[in-house]
């Protein structure tokens, strides 16, 4: 059974139509990541995944359930476990760290104050921060928040996590460092990925497949090699650019 298998996916925004049929399935313990420019339906493709969007029409089918069709209380049994980076990380600006990463455990679970402390020293030790466990997000670097934000999608122990853009607005250094220790972390948990992103050194630290999205519709599917070397107008157009962009130190 796939981890994840979409059918049929459509989105629209008035007459915009950011997905137009999209099928795609994949594989547990894959890591896909998904190309594509702005405003192609990247995020909105995660964000319907887990019901934060509601698709006009199509399937959602994770862990051989159809998500679209799941009451409430069955869409947050599953919601449990399906970890979601945001691009901002969406850390609580009033919360420490250590509130930061019992939030969810709080919400969903039912540890006890002992358990909680021991799942936080734990993840944060897995995201090397032990030492900011009682810091403020104001008083985190950029890099420190994504790992803190990576620390609370894995604190619940996720079978399928989401990234969206997990490397935006970071240095060429810690790019490649969130990238390896998103590696790092689907091997110990065992989990699948989905990673949007523009970003190709992330792709190419993280990726077992790929996909772009053009135009509402799937413009490719495979692996990274094949997908750097297509002849396709659109495709060498776009990752040339990206490849300027990397060497002009963006990314």
């Amino acid at each position: 059974m796939a981890a994840v298998e979409i059918k049929n996916l459509s989105k629209a925004f008035g007459s915009l139509k950011v997905l137009d049929d999209i099928s795609l399935k994949i594989n547990e313990g894959e890591n896909v990541v998904v190309f594509g420019r702005s405003g192609t339906g990247k995020s909105v493709l995660l964000k319907c995944m887990v019901r934060l969007l509601e698709p006009d029409s199509g399937e959602i089918f994770i862990e051989g359930q159809d998500v679209l069709k799941l009451p409430v209380n069955k869409l947050n049994g599953i919601r449990k476990y399906i970890g979601f980076l945001f691009q901002s990380s969406a850390l609580y600006d009033s919360m420490s760290v250590r509130e930061n990463l019992e939030f969810p455990l709080m919400r969903n679970f039912s540890f006890t104050p002992a358990e909680r402390e021991r799942k936080v020293k734990s993840v944060l030790e897995k995201v090397s921060l032990e030492d900011s466990i009682d810091k403020m997000p104001a008083e985190l670097s950029g890099g420190m928040k994504k790992r803190i934000g990576l620390a609370r999608t894995i604190i619940t122990e996720p079978k399928l996590i989401l990234y969206d853009e997990p490397t935006t607005g970071l240095d060429p250094i810690t790019t490649k460092e969130i990238s390896q220790l998103i590696v790092e972390l689907q091997k110990d948990l065992n989990t699948t990925s989905i990673i949007v992103t523009h970003d190709l050194i992330c792709a190419r630290i993280i990726a077992s497949h790929a996909v772009v999205l053009n135009d509402g519709k799937i413009r490719f599917e495979g692996n990274l090699e094949s997908l750097t070397t297509q002849d396709d107008p659109f495709l060498k157009d776009f990752f040339t650019n990206e490849i300027i962009e990397a060497k002009n130190g963006r990314i």
